[in-house]
């Protein structure tokens, strides 16, 4: 087996990987659920490679991604639902579907993307989806039969919040401006301090997790994405605190030995260091 450009050759090693006899005695054992988790780290490696720059690292891990695609394709192949052909079928005649205005006659290329027509074609898909399992004797709803359940359950938390407040937007149910959720947040703490004082483990979580929620509302209507948010402030951190070890590090101490007071004091020559 040779490397190649040819995307027929990954789906050939995958297919190797998994054959019963002579295959790989993990790659064999596995199945959907135990490879989700590497395709959505796989998915991560990617994001971070972009966010660093580095496009030899991007290169690679676009490669680890497609082989997780590859990989779950290659499962259903054996169970005998899809191939990557099907993958590969579906996905552009999505792409097709969903821009007219790019792919469609010349009428619908000169009329541009009419103004609700992208929620026109989702609807038409989801019809067609619903059809199709009814057609296999499948419950139609398999995501959910409530509004919002077709917001994906494996979404990072907020990022999930974020989408279930947008998708609820989109039927009325929202605040009309920012400032009102700021007295939400209040409120949040108010019943998260109740809570801390009761000692309540269970409680303390669930409106710790309520104050969280209305930070993210707050952050969707001042046009911010939490998630983004958040990582920005995990870098300054990190920046940061290596300004402090690197610090101490130079003074022949340790992180270890160093008192709060001097990372602290650290800590705040850090944040005026460009």
């Amino acid at each position: 087996m040779k490397p190649s450009r040819d995307i027929s050759r990954l789906i050939e090693i995958m297919a190797a990987l998994r054959a019963p006899k002579t295959g790989c005695p993990w790659d064999i054992e596995q199945d959907f659920s135990t490879i989700a988790p590497y395709t959505i780290e796989e998915a991560y490696e990617v994001a971070d490679a972009i966010a660093r720059g580095n496009l030899d690292d991007l290169r690679d891990e676009l490669g680890d991604l497609l082989l997780q695609v590859v990989y779950h394709a290659q499962m259903a192949q054996e169970a005998g639902d899809f191939a990557f052909s099907d993958v590969v079928e579906a996905i552009t005649t999505k792409m097709i579907r969903r821009h007219p205005h790019v792919f469609g006659d010349e009428e619908a290329r000169s009329a541009g993307m009419a103004k609700g027509m992208w929620e026109k074609i989702k609807g038409e898909e989801k019809a067609e989806k619903r059809s199709a399992r009814l057609a296999r004797g499948l419950d139609p709803e398999d995501n959910g039969k409530g509004f919002l359940d077709s917001v994906p359950v494996a979404l990072p938390a907020l990022t999930r919040a974020l989408k279930l407040q947008e998708k609820a937007a989109r039927v009325g149910f929202d605040w009309s401006e920012a400032a009102p959720i700021l007295d939400k947040i209040e409120e949040e703490i108010g019943e998260l301090r109740e809570a801390l004082a009761k000692g309540e483990t269970a409680e303390i979580k669930d409106e710790f997790g309520d104050m969280l929620f209305a930070v993210v509302n707050l952050g969707r209507h001042l046009k911010l994405d939490s998630e983004a948010a958040l990582s920005g402030t995990n870098e300054k951190f990190r920046s940061r605190f290596h300004y402090v070890e690197r610090a101490i590090d130079a003074s022949g101490s340790t992180l270890e030995k160093a008192t709060l007071d001097e990372m602290e004091a650290l800590w705040q020559q850090a944040k005026g260091a460009k």
